[in-house]
């Protein structure tokens, strides 16, 4: 028989800045990973860039510049291969909210999180290159893009993560309904509403502008939305 102890307000906060620490570690020792890795982490960030503007190569504008990219990039690597760790982390925070039974889910929920941020940083990999010939050639001809290594990769990175990011809103959906927060019924009757948000955070996530990338993310988003509703009114029952 388990027994299920009350938590206070500060052993919350002593668990929160456990769960933190351990993600923290997690995202040190990725980076030291990514450390030895951040050329070819360069080449492949750049690489959209460079498939965007012919022949185009990006910029440093100071002498400190190319270490402080390298510390950046491999950052930037260890978030992404600390991202299993991170989710479990967070997970393991609320799993005492939610009853038995609901608990068991989160090793088959920790799973479909790593594949979903998986799968958004593969899509935004892929649509920054499209996202980036928009903008880029947006002037015509009159204008030569020449790019700071800084500026392009900031955004680069920024992006890549908001699309994986943002692909883990299905699990957090289905969480809030584990918790009793939201049911099957309420998200059907909010479509419309859910039809609209999911445009306004593509739109702002896919500063691109065009209706190409723009559908990349919404399209995807909205169905994983729908597939949530399922989930939730047949592995739930709510």
């Amino acid at each position: 028989m388990t027994r299920q102890v009350q938590m206070t307000f500060m052993d919350h906060l002593v668990e929160l800045r456990a769960r933190l620490i351990k993600a923290g570690v997690a995202v040190l020792a990725g980076s030291i990973a990514a450390f030895f890795f951040n050329e070819w982490i360069l080449d492949l960030l750049a690489r959209p860039f460079e498939e965007a503007v012919e022949g185009g190569k990006l910029a440093i504008f100071r002498p400190t510049e190319a270490f402080s990219l390298v510390m950046r990039l491999s950052f930037f690597g260890g978030v992404v291969l600390a991202s299993p760790v991170i989710l479990y982390q967070l997970w393991r925070f609320i799993s005492p909210a939610l009853s038995k039974r609901e608990r068991k889910l989160v090793i088959p929920l920790m799973g479909i999180l790593t594949v979903l941020f998986a799968g958004g940083v593969t899509l935004g990999y892929w649509a920054l290159s499209r996202g980036l010939a928009f903008l880029l050639n947006f002037g015509g001809d009159s204008l030569q893009p020449i790019i700071g290594a800084d500026n392009y990769l900031g955004f680069a990175m920024r992006f890549i993560l908001a699309f994986g990011i943002a692909f883990e809103f299905p699990v957090f959906l289905f969480a809030a309904a584990a918790a009793g927060i939201v049911g099957s019924a309420r998200l059907r009757q909010g479509r419309r509403w859910a039809v609209l948000i999911i445009l306004l955070a593509a739109a702002l996530i896919t500063p691109s502008g065009d209706p190409l990338t723009l559908m990349l993310l919404s399209v995807p988003l909205y169905a994983m939305f729908e597939v949530t509703i399922l989930a939730i009114r047949f592995i739930l029952k709510k």
